[in-house]
């Protein structure tokens, strides 16, 4: 149906018509000088010396895994209140996803406390996700990790220059990873980085992305090397130069995109609160990020209840989501039989309302209006 108020609308002009149109006329069009334009522009914004653009963010968390030598046998600490990737990409590398419950239904990351008790004699890493771009507890965090010898990774798909204390999401463990898909703060359609301060890192992870490969079609092409051997096992995980120039284009929109959407939040929490039957998560959190999205919880409610509620915002043409279904009752993990109280009450009764750069207050009052009528 056509919402009128859908949940993401893109934040695409003629600015990214026309550089797709520049890369189809320079006749490179495949992994190039904008993919490395677009490296260097990323990975300055975030304050960190390595960027490397890939495929997409899973493409991104599976490198990061490889790259600080986790394998088969390794246990790898996650959320299981997040998109699937996060604990797919560590079973591609034959480790186990040990799955955490979040710290509370205002907090929706990970809760140190768990991932503190989680850790066991085969854990080799932390995989944290920044949930709707908002900060999960870094010190404590890096802490765990520091005192048991545990890499940090940080999925960080939702939050382009969010902050923690004054530091980037993605630049505090040791790898970042972040996705450029078609609904998220940067848009490529498909597309995702790896972010690092350490140049072994970069170097193993660039090595990687192009079929384990010593140098890339576009350098051999400008007479830098005429011939490459392959020294390791590697993937196709190259992004092409049309993506990485509408990549450009949207890093030059992102600050202005990310102001606008801080304001529809701050509208969005005046005109929700004191409202019966809603938490809202992250409500008195006030350092800056993406507001990726804007997720509320019902209270005294169940997954019946909150698709109701979804089906009359759906009527009165409110397009919502679910961030997300919890990972570990996916059927492909679910032999696991782990039970996470707060993550899966959260997974049954989330709703996800819109928040894109274009909206504007009258929206915020409309859904809000809307909300607290069918909850009443």
């Amino acid at each position: 149906m056509d919402y009128k108020i859908p949940l993401f609308n893109l934040n695409f002009d003629e600015e990214e018509q026309r550089a797709v149109l520049d890369v189809l006329v320079s006749r490179w069009i495949s992994t190039g000088p904008k993919n490395r334009e677009l490296e260097d522009t990323f990975a300055s914004m975030l304050g960190i010396e390595y960027g490397l653009a890939l495929t997409n963010c899973t493409a991104a968390l599976h490198l990061a895994l490889k790259v600080l030598g986790v394998g088969e046998g390794d246990e790898v600490i996650v959320p299981s209140l997040t998109f699937v990737a996060t604990a797919n990409a560590v079973r591609y590398t034959g480790a186990k996803p040990v799955f955490c419950d979040i710290a509370s239904y205002d907090d929706l990351t990970i809760d140190p406390d768990a991932v503190e008790n989680s850790v066991s004699d085969r854990t080799k890493a932390i995989l944290v996700m920044h949930y709707g771009g908002f900060p999960c507890d870094m010190d404590r965090i890096m802490e765990i990790a520091g005192s048991r010898g545990l890499k940090v990774i940080e999925d960080a798909s939702h939050a382009p220059l969010s902050e923690y204390k004054g530091k980037k999401l993605g630049t505090i463990g040791h790898i970042g990873c972040f996705s450029f898909f078609s609904n998220k703060n940067i848009s490529t359609g498909e597309g995702g980085m790896l972010v690092t301060g350490s140049e072994e890192v970069y170097s193993r992870a660039k090595l990687l992305r192009s079929h384990g490969m010593t140098t890339l079609s576009y350098e051999r092409s400008k007479g830098h090397s005429t011939s490459y051997d392959v020294v390791d096992l590697g993937y196709n995980y190259r992004m092409d130069d049309m993506r990485a120039a509408i990549g450009i284009v949207q890093l030059g929109k992102l600050p202005a995109d990310l102001d606008k959407r801080s304001a529809i939040r701050r509208c969005y929490l005046e005109k929700l609160s004191g409202a019966a039957g809603v938490i809202v998560p992250f409500e008195k959190h006030d350092g800056f990020t993406s507001n990726y999205i804007f997720p509320i919880v019902l209270e005294d409610s169940d997954v019946g209840r909150r698709e109701a509620v979804r089906e009359d915002l759906h009527k009165s043409g409110i397009q919502t989501s679910v961030h997300y279904p919890a990972v570990h009752r996916f059927s492909i993990y679910n032999d696991d039989n782990v039970r996470l109280e707060k993550t899966e009450y959260v997974a049954d009764n989330e709703v996800t309302l819109p928040l894109y750069s274009g909206m504007d207050g009258s929206d915020v009052e409309f859904i809000c209006e809307r909300v607290k009528r069918i909850l009443e």
